[in-house]
């Protein structure tokens, strides 16, 4: 069982708020397991500049993933006062939970400082110290196992204030140090720091390529159901309607305002622009215009009616 140093714990937005409301609902202190696994992940670091760059924070990295906890009701839940591990408790919570990794445990604790006590560092060092509950690394070329070496501490200010808030940190305990080594924790799925879970990976399938070409009707066959021939229709009206719009601006040119010559065609597609808003205004009015006419000739349609209500027939 090796010690290695695991560079960041990563844990899920939903996790993380699940445990706090956890704390934040119990009368009392809270402790638990987590589980989850250990990655060997090579971060992707994609970049436009050419020739690229290799630096440090290129190597593979370990990362601890929390992806979900048990809880009791109360502390001390799988270890004595001393600290010291009890076994049939801790195996306990251990048979609920197949498909993760026993990789750690948490504490929480209120008005207290967000630093491990000694109780916390013997539970630690036995858990790390256990050969049973060590667990393999993902993605490892070679068979590597780990100890559950992973603590979150929760804790509430020393103070009361009237915003209502936790601090939490997050430690790997060392084995050759005796420590507890202190972890960033990245936010999974927040925030483009989600990326590097996914490691380098190649896309399964190209983009199609975008055809700016008109597509004419002449191509269809003459077999295609009437519904189809009339969708061609409407789509050809509309065609139409664009083209009278876009006057000398062909659909196909817009092909053109991609790659190196696009510098070259944007002062007529800015062209076209002025043209669709001259237009567009010149609806505008008409509407106007004709609102108005249509007020008008209700309201002497209105004196009318009322005209004839007065005199009655004779």
């Amino acid at each position: 069982m090796d010690d290695l140093p695991i560079q960041k714990v990563a844990i899920s937005g939903p996790t993380l708020a699940s445990m706090i409301q956890r704390f934040s609902s119990s009368l009392g202190d809270v402790d638990g397991i987590l589980f989850g696994h250990v990655t060997h992940i090579t971060p992707s670091t994609l970049s436009d500049d050419s020739p690229q760059t290799h630096s440090d924070s290129d190597s593979p990295q370990l990362v601890a993933t929390v992806t979900s906890f048990l809880s009791s009701s109360s502390p001390l839940s799988f270890y004595d006062s001393l600290g010291r591990v009890d076994s049939p408790s801790l195996h306990r919570f251990l048979s609920s939970q197949t498909h993760n990794h026993f990789i750690g445990w948490f504490s929480a604790r209120r008005k207290t400082p967000v630093r491990p006590s000694m109780r916390e560092f013997s539970v630690s060092r036995s858990l790390s110290i256990n050969d049973q509950l060590s667990f393999p690394i993902k993605n490892s070329e070679n068979p590597k196992k780990l100890a559950p070496c992973i603590f979150l501490l929760f804790a509430t200010p020393l103070q009361d204030q009237l915003i209502h808030t936790h601090e939490y940190r997050a430690y790997q305990f060392r084995v050759s140090t005796l420590s507890f080594d202190p972890k960033s924790i990245d936010i999974v799925n927040i925030g483009p720091a989600f990326r590097g879970q996914y490691g380098s990976f190649c896309p399964n399938s190209r983009f199609p390529m975008l055809n700016c070409e008109l597509s004419s009707v002449s191509a269809m066959n003459e077999d295609r159901h009437e519904e189809n021939l009339n969708e061609i229709k409407q789509v050809s009206k509309d065609q139409r309607e664009l083209d009278i719009c876009a006057e000398d601006f062909q659909v196909s040119n817009l092909s053109r305002l991609m790659g190196s010559e696009a510098s070259n065609h944007t002062a007529g597609l800015e062209n076209l622009y002025e043209k669709m808003l001259a237009k567009i205004d010149s609806l505008a009015r008409q509407v106007e215009k004709s609102s108005a006419d249509v007020l008008e000739q209700e309201t002497r349609n209105r004196k009318l009616r009322y005209k004839v209500a007065r005199t009655g027939p004779e």
